[in-house]
């Protein structure tokens, strides 16, 4: 029977909070992004994710600190944004999300990007799907171009404090589609301290080539066997907070994954209740 003590020994490693294997170095971050295909930037409550975070101080919360040695994240991030050595957005659960170049045509393809990026847009908004906001600032980047974030208040009219959640949604909206993303620092703002946004099909032309060939269903296999490698075991609750795709469409990709021989499914683990999922090693 599978236990809890295996599979925290499993993600000590992956997640790599176990001393000897923490991230010290931004180039060792990069390697670890690279080698769990996507991580959160910080540990999110209730969610079974590796994070940056924790791979530089380990399994503990975020302090309120700023000296804090383990917020060295927030420069290595902010000095690889437009380095192109991973993709920086928030995207999983709409939260900051750094993803492997090589996976994120994976993301790319499930995405409601299908047409031109110039026109997708107008027929979202048409449908219903994309909110007037997010309409608004993905029009003023794609006919100026890349802008930081005080700059793209002032041309979309959204500097009052009472448009502040309106403008933030609709960033984030942007970024979770995959149609904006942050590629640069700038000192503006009242914080001296602004993100520079562009367009991804853009900044990221070979992203849109690269996802054209992957089918929806393979995109889906390809991101459902990388969660499980950096976690080993979850229950498929725990599957469904990570991507948040419709019930019926996870539950297809796991049956493919488990007949497939790619995880295994109704493992029972120690104390525990709920269906859970796991890496074929680790149910041994």
């Amino acid at each position: 029977m599978l236990t809890l003590d295996a599979i925290a020994a499993y993600r000590a490693e992956t997640y790599r909070t176990r001393q000897d294997l923490r991230v010290e170095t931004k180039e060792e971050a990069i390697e670890h992004v690279n080698a769990r295909g996507f991580v959160m930037f910080w540990p999110i409550k209730g969610v079974v994710m590796p994070s940056l975070w924790a791979a530089v101080a380990g399994s503990r919360v975020v302090p309120n600190e700023h000296d804090d040695p383990g917020h060295v994240i927030w420069g290595w991030k902010d000095s690889l944004l437009g380095k192109r050595s991973w993709y920086y957005g928030k995207v999983l659960r709409k939260k900051a999300t750094m993803i492997s170049l090589a996976v994120v045509p994976y993301f790319y393809a499930l995405s409601e990007n299908f047409g031109s990026p110039e026109d997708d847009y107008l027929t979202q908004y048409r449908d219903g799907t994309m909110t007037t906001e997010a309409k608004q600032i993905y029009a003023v980047l794609l006919r100026e171009g890349s802008m930081n974030s005080p700059a793209l208040r002032r041309a979309t009219s959204m500097t009052d404090k009472k448009a502040n959640y309106r403008f933030n949604r609709g960033l984030t909206e942007l970024q979770n589609d995959f149609k904006v993303l942050p590629i640069g620092v700038a000192e503006a703002g009242s914080w001296n301290y602004a993100f520079i946004y562009e367009c991804t099909h853009r900044y990221h032309p070979e992203i849109l080539e690269q996802a054209t060939d992957i089918k929806i269903g393979e995109a889906r296999r390809e991101l459902v066997t990388l969660y499980l490698r950096s976690v080993g075991a979850v229950q498929v609750s725990d599957v469904m907070k990570v991507f948040q795709w419709p019930k019926r469409e996870m539950e297809r990709t796991i049956d493919a994954l488990v007949e497939s021989g790619t995880l295994v499914s109704g493992l029972e683990v120690e104390g525990q209740k709920g269906t859970w999922l796991s890496l074929p090693e680790l149910a041994e």
